[in-house]
């Protein structure tokens, strides 16, 4: 199944630019249950509802707080958070490459598939192949949408995964679990044990299949959805309307340009980039506004809006 571009840029490292697309590796495979309305069979959405008393409040009364102790908040206001944003660069910058070995599963979050744009396949296939071979992958940095992700590129066949990660303060620490210690007494297991247990793994052993393994759950519930389907017991709901988002294809394509980062023309490439980088950020309310560099008392906005489609609330 064809999937759908959702973000356009390119991949950095040094002074090379490989133009690229991002697309969706992955599916829920769940099984959603929309709320409706039985009377009437419509969508039964978000509400705003003050938790104390209960009423729901306009949207012009609501503003954003963070709670730094128990029931103590700082309150923000929208230019706070607007200035806070991640600069949107459109551009997969890699910081390191490391060992591919050194990264635990548990940093990986969600995965998406890159693939060359704008006649990029040739330094792609170089970065995608120069990462197989080294066995080594890329820690980048990214921003999608307003948000800054730590993220993973990872060589898997032919394509780049660009998987995004939990960053370090996100992931707990083990020190608190009641662990077996490597190696501590009373904890080897004897050879006889070692011995059966590695025949048991060699027999529960086999080639990776995903097609194998299947949600039960999910399986049950659509099997009674296609029965009442052709029994025609189905109703019809009327969604509200999406609006496609749009993306940038501002892209810079540089892909002779190996021999310089070599050279030590990686820094000089970084403040010069810096300096053609755009200066956009989104706000909380949804805008995004390219603001000057400059403080002076003359500053001037330019404001994009950028509707975000509302969806029906969903309870699984």
């Amino acid at each position: 199944m064809a999937t759908r571009t959702i973000w356009k840029g390119a991949i950095s490292f040094g002074l090379v630019h490989i133009p690229v697309g991002l697309h969706t590796a992955t599916t829920e495979s769940g099984v959603d249950f929309d709320w409706l309305d039985k009377r009437s069979m419509d969508p039964v959405g978000y509400k705003r509802i003050n938790k104390r008393t209960g009423k729901e409040i306009d949207k012009d009364n609501i503003v954003k707080g963070v709670e730094y102790e128990d029931g103590q908040y700082v309150v923000l206001s929208p230019d706070e958070i607007s200035d806070a944003y991640p600069r949107t660069t459109q551009t997969i910058e890699i910081q390191q490459f490391v060992d591919a070995g050194d990264v635990p599963f548990v940093y990986l979050e969600r995965p998406y598939y890159i693939a060359p744009i704008n006649k990029g396949q040739k330094v792609y296939a170089l970065l995608r192949d120069t990462l197989v071979k080294t066995g080594k992958i890329g820690i980048a940095k990214v921003v999608i949408q307003t948000k800054q992700h730590l993220a993973a590129l990872i060589p898997s066949g032919d394509v780049l995964v660009l998987n995004l990660m939990r960053w370090g303060d996100e992931v707990k620490s083990v020190d608190d679990l009641d662990l077996p210690k490597v190696g501590a007494k009373g904890m080897t297991p004897s050879a006889s044990e070692l011995k059966m247990a590695k025949m048991l793994v060699d027999d529960m052993s086999g080639k990776w299949n995903p097609e194998e393994f299947k949600d039960e759950f999910k399986a049950a519930v659509m099997e009674l959805v296609d029965k009442k389907v052709k029994a025609g017991k189905t109703e019809t709901v009327i969604e509200p309307q999406e609006e496609a988002p749009e993306y940038a294809d501002n892209v810079i394509d540089l892909t002779e340009l190996l021999q310089r980062s070599l050279k030590g023309g990686v820094k000089k490439a970084t403040k010069a980039s810096s300096k053609d980088k755009p200066a956009a950020k989104k706000s909380a309310s949804g805008k995004t506004a390219a603001k000057a560099a400059t403080k002076s008392a003359s500053r001037k906005t330019a404001t994009k809006s950028a509707k975000t489609p509302s969806k029906s609330r969903k309870a699984a």
